[in-house]
This record gives C-alpha cells, structure tokens and sequence, in this order.
C-alpha cells in the first residue's frame, strides 16, 4: 500500500511514517452539519461501513480507554470494561476525550494520541484485510492493516461492537 500525503501530516501520519507501517490517507469533503462522522467517511469515501471503524473514549475504572468499533455499530461498554479487565465502563466526558488524546471529537484517531491509553480494536477487523480509522481531523481518514494498528497502538481485540438496534416498524 502506497503511502500518500495531502499537505501538512496529523499526529496520526507521523506516527505512522515513524513506525515505517504502510497506509493510505483519504481525505474527503467534510460536512459542518453531520453528527454522524464515521458514517459520513463511509458514504464520502464509498466504502462498507463495516471497514470503517470509529474511535471512542471510554471512561474505565477511572482510566481513559480507546475503543475501536464499525461506524455501522455501537460501543458494548460492558464488553470493552470486561476486555480491560473491569466491571463497568462509561463513555468519557468530551472535553477529556479532546484533551487526552489531542484531537476535536469526530476527529479522534487511534493513532497519534498524545496520551497513551489501553486500546482495544472490535475483533471484527481482523476479518478485513485493511480497514479505515479517522486520520486526526474530520474529513480525512487512513487505511491501514488491523495488525499494524494493534502493534502501532499496543492493543487488544475483543468483541466490543454491538449492531445499532432498528427501530421498530409500526403495523
């Protein structure tokens, strides 16, 4: 996998040149109005969304943790504090998440982060042979291997994704 630049690099790229691990940076026009960031990656980049995963701050028996789950899912926070080690587990306070990792939420990447924290890859990924992370800063996500994001990041897999529910169609 080449690896290519569009103008000044994230944490994320340097670390990743740094390590010499091979990827692919995909930028994409980010729009203000979404809320959604990882399912708006998807869409832009036309990618599954099960290739694409998002990155989220979890509150761990008073550690920060970094999970990373399909943007087609939810976080299982029971399962990610068992993954740990831990009983209970809550999604971390924003400002927090922003200050520990240096990165703005929708923008958080698993890699680079000023902090380390325990990280742990839903074990879905390593079904794909790449798979698609934010790259640190909304619009711009990189591909990479889920084995090299596990050795970049010194993480774990688990089953921490659970599908989002649909609701229920009225009869």
């Amino acid at each position: 996998m080449a690896k290519k630049t569009s103008g000044a690099g994230t944490p994320a790229t340097v670390a990743l040149t740094a390590a010499g691990i091979p990827f692919s940076a995909h930028s994409y026009a980010h729009d203000p109005a979404t809320t959604s960031y990882g399912m708006e990656a998807a869409t832009a980049l036309g990618i599954s969304p099960e290739r694409v995963f998002k990155t989220l701050m979890a509150d761990v028996a008073g550690t920060l943790a970094v999970a990373v789950v399909p943007v087609n899912g939810t976080l299982d926070l029971k399962a990610l504090a068992a993954a740990l080690g831990q009983k209970k587990a809550a999604m971390a306070d924003p400002a927090a998440a922003q200050r520990r990792t240096g990165y703005v939420l929708g923008g958080i990447s698993p890699l680079g982060q000023r902090q380390h924290s325990p990280t742990v890859l839903d074990a879905s990924a390593l079904s794909c042979e790449t798979i698609y992370v934010s790259g640190g800063r909304r619009g711009f996500d990189v591909e990479l291997s889920p084995k090299d994001l596990l050795a970049l990041t010194h993480g774990t897999t688990a089953n921490i994704g659970a599908a989002k529910s649909q609701p229920l169609l009225e009869r």
